[in-house]
């Protein structure tokens, strides 16, 4: 029997050294994975405002959308391919503030295409009491865009 747990202590004594093996390649390899975050100044973001004015729109799908594109040569092949284009209206002139697209303002959806050399916006309701169709703005939109620079990799 002694030589039974002889062996038996020796068994659990290889597995204890294999196991804390194992635990300190797994260490190793854990610690060495770091994610890096390179910021570089020498990509600037660029910021393009405009306005949208009321004769602008243009009523599609049997007046249930509101729908205008304007041209934005700054977003040529590479610019599309590569960056981030960040689109926000100015809603309300009364109120100083922009707001992100896409985004409800007064039961209206807000929604922006975005593609190479221009951008359409479109305004759809799901307000049933006016069978679906959009009011048309009646004064001028805020139009800012924010190309931010990037490289795909």
């Amino acid at each position: 029997m002694a030589k039974y747990l002889q062996g038996k202590t020796k068994t659990h004594r290889n597995m204890k050294i294999k196991i804390l093996l194992i635990l300190c390649i797994a260490t190793l390899g854990l610690a060495s994975c770091k994610k890096e975050t390179i910021v570089d100044s020498g990509l600037p973001n660029q910021t393009i405002e405009t306005v949208i004015k009321p004769a602008q729109w243009s009523s599609t799908d049997n007046g249930t959308r509101l729908t205008t594109t304007i041209s934005f040569p700054e977003i040529d092949a590479a610019t599309f391919k590569n960056d981030g284009v960040l689109v926000y209206i100015y809603p309300d002139n009364s109120v100083g503030e922009y707001v992100q697209v896409p985004f409800v303002y007064n039961s209206q959806s807000y929604t922006a295409t975005v593609r190479q050399g221009s951008i359409t916006v479109n305004i759809q309701t799901a307000d049933s009491s006016n069978n679906f169709i959009p009011t048309k703005p009646t004064t001028t939109l805020g139009l800012r865009v924010v190309l931010v620079t990037s490289s795909l990799n």
